[in-house]
C-alpha cells in the first residue's frame, strides 16, 4: 500500500514536470517562423530532452527503487505464502488419499466381519433350531409316555372293574346260603384271632 502511494506520487510529479516543460513550446506555436527548425532549436530540443529525461531518471532513481523493492517484497511474500498454502494443501491431499486408501481396506474388513457374523448367526440359529426340535421331540415322547401310562392305568382299572364284576357275578351264581354262612363264620373267627 505504501509503495503504491509512492508510485502515484512519482507518476504525478513526472507528469507535472513534463507538462511544465512542454507548455512554453505549445504557447509559441503558430506565431513566427518556427525557431525549432534552426540549429539553435535543435540544440534546445536535445537539451530539453536531456533535462526531461534526467528529471524522470532522477525521480525513478529516488522513488522508483523503493517502490519496486516494496513491490518485489510483496510479490516474494505472496509467493512464500502461496508455497506454504500449496504445501499445506499437498499435506491435506496426502491425508485424504491415505484415508481413501484405508477406506477400501476398512470396507473389505467390514464385509469380512459381516460374513463372519452371518456365518456365526446362521450356525447359532441352526443349533438353536436343532435344540428346539430336540426339546419338542422330548416333550412329545414324554407326553406319549404319559398318555400310554394313563391309557394302561385306565385299561387296568377297566379290566379290574370288569374282573371284579365278573367275579362277583360268578361268585353270586355259585354261592348259596350255606356257603355264605360258613364264610361269615370263618371271617368272624379270623377277626377274633386277630383281636387276641
Amino acid at each position: 500500500m505504501k509503495s503504491c502511494r509512492r508510485f502515484l506520487a512519482f507518476a504525478s510529479s513526472t507528469f507535472l514536470i513534463f507538462f511544465s516543460l512542454a507548455l512554453p513550446v505549445l504557447a509559441a506555436e503558430g506565431a513566427e517562423p518556427d525557431p525549432v527548425d534552426s540549429p539553435a532549436g535543435l540544440i534546445f530540443r536535445w537539451l530539453n530532452f536531456l533535462i526531461v529525461f534526467g528529471g524522470i531518471a532522477y525521480l525513478i532513481a529516488k522513488y522508483g527503487g523503493a517502490f519496486f523493492r516494496g513491490n518485489a517484497k510483496e510479490i516474494s511474500a505472496s509467493i512464500l505464502e502461496a508455497g506454504a498454502e500449496k504445501a499445506e494443501a499437498e499435506r491435506d491431499l496426502h491425508v485424504v488419499e491415505t484415508k481413501i486408501a484405508g477406506l477400501d481396506r476398512d470396507l473389505e474388513e467390514m464385509r469380512e466381519q459381516a460374513r463372519r457374523n452371518w456365518a456365526a448367526e446362521s450356525e447359532r440359529l441352526r443349533a438353536s433350531s436343532v435344540a428346539e426340535i430336540e426339546k419338542i421331540n422330548l416333550a412329545a415322547r414324554a407326553e406319549l409316555a404319559a398318555s400310554e401310562r394313563a391309557a394302561r392305568h385306565e385299561v387296568r382299572e377297566i379290566a379290574a372293574s370288569m374282573a371284579v364284576e365278573r367275579a362277583a357275578a360268578l361268585v353270586s351264581s355259585k354261592m348259596n346260603a350255606e356257603i355264605r354262612a360258613r364264610m361269615f363264620q370263618s371271617f368272624l373267627s379270623e377277626i377274633g384271632k386277630g383281636a387276641k
